[in-house]
């Protein structure tokens, strides 16, 4: 299984899986422990959340805070996605930084999001559905995010603006500039 950190941000990971393909259709391994194991990738999840969403649809920016920060593995089990990670760690030289990818379930890419990263997605096919994997479980009391429309931050979700669809809660979130980060990168 290739492994690539072309992301320019360390921690972040894009992962290509090897699918065989032929006649019938294909294969691939979506986890595998020991071989992510053996790649450097020691994280144990201990939840899956899978979503369905129509076209326009945002999701994010969310995390969670510490302790309870997550680290997460999506991927994309039908449509498209622009998946989003923003660097929140203090001390990262990509700190404030959006970095975004195409997931699809043509593609079959997934992105690593270590702790310390506020995530989101935008749906650019009819409908989505996303899995991804998380390494603490989901815990409502820190619950944070960070606007998605954020001009510092300048994501393009490939989505028209008058196209996006939102939740009340995600539309409430403030700036990039006014979170007061707990996360400190590690080199």
């Amino acid at each position: 299984m290739p492994f690539t950190s072309d992301t320019g941000i360390p921690g972040l990971i894009i992962i290509d899986p090897s699918v065989f393909e032929d006649s019938r259709g294909y294969f691939f391994e979506s986890y595998n422990a020991e071989l992510y194991s053996k790649n450097g990738i020691k994280t144990v999840f201990v939840q899956d959340n899978q979503s369905r969403s129509c076209y326009g649809v945002i999701r994010g920016l969310h995390f969670q805070s510490l302790p309870f920060s997550q680290t997460k593995l999506v991927r994309v089990l039908s449509g498209a996605i622009i998946d989003v990670a923003v660097d929140i760690r203090k001390g990262s030289p990509a700190y404030g930084k959006a970095f975004s990818v195409e997931l699809s379930a043509d593609n079959r890419k997934q992105l690593l999001i270590p702790a310390g990263f506020a995530h989101g997605f935008s749906v650019i096919s009819e409908s989505a559905e996303v899995l991804y994997k998380c390494d603490k479980y989901y815990n409502k009391s820190s619950e944070k995010g960070i606007a998605y429309n954020d001009p510092e931050l300048a994501i393009d979700w490939k989505v028209p603006a008058d196209q996006i669809v939102i939740s009340e809660k995600d539309s409430q979130y403030p700036f990039f500039s006014f979170y007061e980060s707990d996360f400190v990168y590690i080199p």
